[in-house]
């Protein structure tokens, strides 16, 4: 089976490469979606190996995923995994995380933060509860890391998921995705992993202020439809 990675990154030149290398020996073939960065992240990536599609403007998250998913199945994929460009993930776990969609127990894995719980920053662990929360009563399914970035889908799970319809452009992206799963009635399967934080990735992701305004625009979203 064909596993392709893709990684959204906007201004990562920092550390694409790094991240590109760890991932080629656990995947096929590697995608990066250049959301408009300003600086060399393309031209790295391409460096590094990768399948580069590049963004004129910078359309945030929810359009890279988009766009990478798009590619990785016109590619071949049989398995899709998004990571993230920051190096926040180890790409050895690649293969815990893709195991339940090679055995035929679940449609969408997600990689889920609880290896080493104390790991993660105090803040981003109240944001990450709460977004948990949202999602469960906006669009009614539970997970233990409903923020996660790093995801496995099949192709017919990827086919499927609609990320166009939300207009979603940032983090409430991770969200949508989980409603999608609920929406077709994916099996989803949660696999414990270990992220990498740095000072560098605790810049990129998610803190505590990005959180509340994650769960401002999934209410809105949730009020207007």
């Amino acid at each position: 089976m064909k596993t392709i990675a893709v990684v959204p990154a906007y201004n990562e030149g920092r550390t694409i490469g790094t991240v590109l290398s760890e991932l080629r020996p656990f995947v096929n073939a590697m995608i990066v979606v250049d959301d408009g960065s300003r600086d060399a992240t393309g031209d790295i990536a391409k460096h590094s190996g990768a399948i580069v599609y590049r963004h004129v403007l910078n359309r945030g998250l929810g359009a890279s995923l988009g766009t990478g998913i798009a590619a990785a199945l016109l590619h071949g994929a049989d398995i899709i995994v998004t990571f993230d460009a920051d190096g926040q993930h180890r790409a050895s776990d690649i293969p815990a995380l893709i195991a339940p969609l090679y055995d035929g127990k679940a449609d969408v894995a997600i990689g889920v933060r609880t290896k080493n719980k104390r790991a993660m920053p105090t803040g981003r662990r109240i944001a990450n509860t709460m977004a948990n929360v949202i999602t469960f009563f906006l669009f009614g399914i539970w997970t233990r890391d409903s923020q996660s970035g790093f995801r496995a889908f099949t192709r017919e799970a990827a086919s499927a998921i609609d990320l166009v319809q939300y207009h979603f452009e940032n983090m409430e992206v991770s969200s949508a995705i989980l409603s999608e799963v609920t929406r077709h009635k994916f099996r989803l399967a949660e696999v414990p992993i270990e992220p990498v934080y740095t000072p560098y990735s605790l810049s990129k992701g998610q803190g505590f202020r990005e959180g509340v305004r994650t769960l401002v625009r999934l209410i809105m979203y949730r009020v207007l439809h």
